[in-house]
């Protein structure tokens, strides 16, 4: 098994990050995740407020990636796992939120998985690159979305 561990800050509270998370909508916006799939996806909240079991698809070109919401810990602890990716096999990840005292959100983004197809060629070095680009993705796009 391989693994990665990312951090980053956002100005913004932990409920706008947390907001962010649980709309699939507004992945595409952050992650580079390519477009929701609602078609290949299941479960999906209309609020945009996901629940544990949830399935979400995005697609980038044939790419596809479909990721299952494994737990929620509300505005703290987001995980899942991925059910399909062209790169990715046995993929477990978390996402934890915390405060930072005087204002904004530390995110940690981990996870565990084993590489397939032209993912077999990654470093776990290249995929920790991938990951810390997505979680700084996602603190800067919540912080943007500051009312000052």
């Amino acid at each position: 098994m391989r693994s990665y561990d990312v951090l980053a800050e956002s100005a913004a509270p932990p409920a706008v990050v947390w907001a962010l998370l649980l709309d699939p909508k507004m992945w595409p916006a952050w992650s580079h995740a390519g477009e929701l799939d609602v078609s290949s996806s299941s479960g999906l909240s209309p609020d945009g407020r996901d629940g544990v079991g949830a399935i979400r698809a995005f697609r980038s070109g044939k790419a596809v990636i479909r990721e299952r919401i494994t737990g929620l810990t509300l505005g703290r602890r987001f995980a899942y796992e991925g059910l399909e990716s062209p790169h990715m096999a046995d993929h477990q990840a978390t996402i934890d939120l915390h405060e930072i005292p005087g204002g904004g959100t530390r995110i940690r983004w981990q996870g565990t998985y084993s590489a397939r197809g032209m993912g077999r060629w990654s470093s776990e070095r290249q995929v920790q690159r991938t990951m810390s680009k997505i979680a700084i993705g996602l603190a800067e796009y919540a912080s943007g979305q500051i009312v000052r």
